[in-house]
């Protein structure tokens, strides 16, 4: 090989290392597709074949664990951040919510979650996934709630999906039978929506 195809060869490397994206989805039960047909059916994987046919240079990685709330996400955090990441999307706090915990000490954690991840890689852009509780948890508990999401995306200077399960939560065809949980087909939903988020951020 010559020395000017060499050179062009190592270059074009360079260009698609810079190119690519690596994307972390850090969720709860919900990213890790809890009750699905198979874990492929989960939104992060659907999500990375539907961006990835339009940019190849993309990789999603699903560090969902269902059952998991806010400060467990924060006790396993630094064990997740070993994996380099450009973009980091956490989707944690709706079992904070459903189990009724403070929501200061939820904030709390989020927020420890988002330092940690600022501090190991500071280049990385971060995504809020909002989410909401029932109403049964009772009106000021939910409204509450709902608010944790975009106050920390404004301290933050994050990027902020307002409700996650737009379209699909609520909606019994797209909800396995706990009315929590997104079936296939709801996932399908949620991983459409967030390409078009994506591809902005992108």
């Amino acid at each position: 090989m010559t020395f000017l195809k060499t050179t062009i060869l190592f270059f074009l490397i360079i260009l698609f290392q810079t190119q690519s994206k690596t994307i972390l989805f850090f969720g709860d039960s919900l990213t890790a597709g809890f009750g699905l047909s198979s874990p492929e059916k989960a939104f992060p994987s659907q999500f990375g074949i539907e961006l990835n046919k339009t940019n190849n240079k993309v990789k999603v990685l699903n560090g969902g664990l269902s059952g998991e709330t806010s400060a467990g996400g924060l006790s396993r955090i630094d064990w997740v951040l070993r994996q380099p990441v450009d973009i980091f999307v956490l989707e944690l706090g709706a079992n904070d919510g459903l189990r009724g915990l403070p929501l200061d000490q939820t904030k709390k954690n989020l927020q420890a979650i988002v330092d940690k991840v600022k501090s190991k890689y500071p280049k990385a852009k971060i995504v809020l996934a909002g989410m909401m509780v029932p109403p049964n948890m009772g009106k000021s508990y939910s409204d509450e709630f709902k608010k944790v999401y975009p106050d920390l995306a404004t301290k933050n200077n994050c990027y902020l999906i307002p409700f996650l399960l737009e379209g699909v939560g609520g909606n019994e065809k797209l909800n396995q039978s706990d009315g929590i949980h997104p079936n296939d087909e709801g996932h399908k939903i949620i991983a459409k929506n967030l390409v078009k988020f994506f591809e902005k951020l992108l």
